[in-house]
């Protein structure tokens, strides 16, 4: 089905920065770069997917069994990604919030030329209709000339917030006075940060962001006038051969400068009781969520809140695994894990309903998921954090952080990891 060849590269580094470049020229186009951060579970350093042969674009109705379908009929490499609001095919709810960004619940694509970068060495596979192209395009890439000024710069951005710090705090109380009734254990609570009638340039942007963040899980998204700007440090879940892999994220801490107190922030959250109760009530959820799925005794919990450094924060990581029944389809383990915990909260269900409630603006992609599944049936999805939505044609701007609300939450500490949580996405869009 598809034509792959293997070039070695003489620059990695060099390689990405034109390959990213040589992108931009499609309409559409899905980058995932690790930036060379090595653990465990990774595949590939970096991935990229251009120019749609066939695709896939839905509201949430029956959308994971028009997946499944897609994904069984193309028996190809797709990538793209699932919203936030597919939770009201998975489950009796509703989205009542609005969006200016209009993205589809669920967007997949067949891409016509993929490029997997593993090492020294790039893997070109191209379907059967553009192969005579591969050494033209690979030579092309080689000598793009990546200092191209674009045709326009950013505009000021002037960001506002769709929830005054009053409104927050008493929302956030309002969320508290469910946890204190039983209704639920754990919310997370997020807020949009927002601005109207600008022009930013959504390559130039995604390029600062990356090298402020350097997640592991980064992606540029683009589609006609759509845009996602991720620097994602999170996994939302990877299947390779029968084995899962879950590893939410739940309890942050800024970094310092000076190393002696780098250190001490990293510690102090590694103690730290409320978070660490946060991330070991997610934690149980996952295992609960992929007991549905899991061949018997096979969920285990690989590491237990272990702080990952990330050059912004550090993060509490926990990482969840099970092994798959043999008659359960891939996209089924996607469908019975979703959303997932860390951007819902404990009962999920509960979780759900009183965030819809409180907060004022629909999520869409914002804390969904990003990747792709392979014609194995393997995959791999970030969880869409720390990024920056964009739709040209509206000239708007987004982007959203929360944060998880227990019991033991201080609003206003909650409300100032929010602000730290956003300093990167600020960033990135300031001249």
């Amino acid at each position: 089905m598809r034509t792959q060849k293997t070039y070695q590269l003489n620059s990695v580094k060099n390689f990405k920065t034109s390959l990213l470049a040589w992108a931009q020229q499609f309409e559409t186009a899905l980058w995932l770069d690790s930036n060379q951060y090595h653990q465990k579970y990774s595949s590939f350093d970096a991935v990229l997917a251009v120019e749609e042969f066939t695709s896939l674009k839905t509201d949430y109705t029956n959308s994971f069994e028009q997946l499944k379908e897609y994904q069984s009929i193309t028996n190809d490499w797709i990538f793209g990604y699932l919203s936030y609001d597919l939770k009201n095919d998975v489950e009796s709810l509703q989205s009542k919030n609005t969006s200016v960004l209009d993205f589809a619940d669920l967007y997949f694509f067949q891409p016509q030329k993929l490029f997997l970068i593993k090492e020294d060495l790039v893997e070109l596979h191209y379907l059967k209709m553009v192969d005579d192209e591969i050494d033209s395009d690979f030579e092309a890439i080689l000598n793009f000339n990546t200092d191209i000024k674009s045709s326009f710069e950013t505009d000021t951005v002037k960001i506002k917030l769709t929830l005054s710090k009053d409104d927050y705090l008493q929302r956030v109380q309002q969320i508290l006075n469910h946890i204190h009734r039983g209704d639920i254990y754990e919310a997370n609570f997020c807020q949009e940060f927002f601005a109207e009638d600008v022009r930013i340039n959504p390559y130039e942007v995604y390029k600062k962001l990356n090298a402020i963040s350097n997640p592991p899980f980064a992606a540029f998204f683009k589609h006609q006038d759509q845009y996602a700007l991720c620097a994602s440090p999170e996994r939302y879940l990877k299947k390779d051969g029968e084995k899962l892999i879950s590893q939410p994220i739940k309890g942050t801490a800024k970094r310092s400068k000076d190393k002696t107190k780098d250190d001490a922030l990293k510690q102090h959250l590694e103690e730290d009781v409320k978070e660490r109760s946060e991330n070991i009530m997610i934690v149980d959820l996952v295992r609960n969520d992929l007991s549905l799925t899991a061949q018997k005794n096979s969920v285990q919990v690989e590491e237990l809140c272990k702080i990952y450094t990330f050059d912004q924060v550090h993060q509490m990581v926990s990482t969840v695994v099970s092994k798959l029944k043999p008659d359960i389809h891939p996209i089924d383990a996607i469908k019975t894990t979703f959303p997932m915990g860390s951007m819902t909260g404990a009962p999920k269900i509960s979780a759900m309903q009183i965030i819809e409630d409180q907060e004022v603006s629909k999520r869409g992609l914002y804390s969904g998921a990003i990747g792709y599944i392979t014609p194995e049936n393997n995959f791999d999805f970030n969880v869409v954090i720390r990024s920056i939505l964009y739709k040209a044609s509206k000239q708007y701007v987004s982007y959203s952080v929360g944060s998880a609300i227990t019991a033991k939450s201080n609003p206003v500490k909650e409300y100032e990891e929010c602000l730290l949580k956003a300093k990167a996405m600020r960033q990135a869009l300031e001249n």
